[in-house]
């Protein structure tokens, strides 16, 4: 796959000093996950009419930042996770400092690789600046970091509101799949309509997903989800579903799903975009 191939391309350059660094940062981009941020923006550029090689380097920087994101999460000053996708996580493989470090390096990788290509005329300087804009807005301390903000401040805490779990969640999983789907329309030279069309299908796509999350921690399984399930009842973690049972919460996803895709009526090539919505809202893992 054409995304595959070109997220290691950026591992291979390295010194021997310090090759442990990159070993680390790509075991963990390696161990899979369903690359729905990169493959959101693909998506949105191919329906804007876009060259989808333009994408890629965008597609890149928010799967490197998503994967930064979940080493961080998994540290034990953080959620403290020995497993992540069904493989010991990055600090248990390369202890804690590289872990650390490894994130680090996907972080500013990402906007290294839009710049760099920006650069290299593969788009405008313009659509460079204003992809890095983008991406830095929500993934940084307004939008996905606050929302690990909030996650950490109300750890232990039974009795969050669901407005509350809804901002944590707005901000800590849908500011990144926000990002990436408004990447794919830049990446493309689309309207500022189409942009604002879809960060609205987003918004609502990220909820849904992580309403699904929820869903998937009660009724799903090990071997699907590549991580121990009932965690977050056994850690009295309250979550969409502790707050409104599985069966309104899979209404939930599906009204949003629904709504969400009403955004697409403006892009022409809309099916494989709803087609993956749909996907999202029923998967079992």
């Amino acid at each position: 796959m054409l995304l595959e191939d070109n997220l290691y391309k950026y591992f291979d350059g390295y010194f021997e000093e310090y090759k442990v660094l990159f070993d680390s940062m790509k075991y963990s981009v390696k161990n899979g996950g369903k690359r729905v941020r990169p493959l959101l923006t693909l998506l949105f550029c191919d329906a804007c009419g876009g060259n989808i090689k333009a994408a890629l380097p965008m597609a890149e920087a928010v799967e490197y930042i998503h994967t930064y994101s979940l080493i961080h999460d998994d540290l034990p000053c953080m959620d403290n996770d020995d497993f992540r996708r069904g493989k010991p996580s990055n600090h248990k493989v390369y202890g804690e400092a590289m872990a650390l470090l490894a994130g680090d390096g996907l972080l500013t990788a990402a906007f290294e690789r839009i710049a760099v290509w920006g650069q290299a005329g593969l788009y405008s300087a313009e659509t460079a600046v204003r992809a890095i804009t983008e991406l830095s807005g929500y993934a940084g301390s307004r939008g996905m970091i606050g929302g690990q903000v909030i996650d950490i401040q109300n750890e232990n805490k039974p009795d969050i509101s669901f407005d509350t779990l809804k901002l944590l969640d707005n901000l800590k999983t849908g500011a990144l799949i926000e990002a990436a789907c408004a990447l794919g329309c830049i990446a493309a030279g689309a309207d500022e309509e189409k942009i604002l069309s879809a960060k609205r299908f987003a918004s609502g796509i990220g909820l849904a997903f992580q309403i699904k999350d929820d869903i998937l921690d009660v009724t799903g399984s090990l071997e699907k989800l590549g991580k121990m399930v009932g965690s977050d009842i056994e850690n009295g973690k309250t979550t969409y579903v502790t707050l409104l049972g599985v069966e309104k919460c899979q209404q939930m996803v599906d009204e949003l799903t629904n709504e969400a895709m009403k955004e697409l009526e403006s892009f022409d090539n809309n099916e494989a975009l709803k087609e993956y919505a749909e996907y999202l809202a029923k998967r079992d893992y």
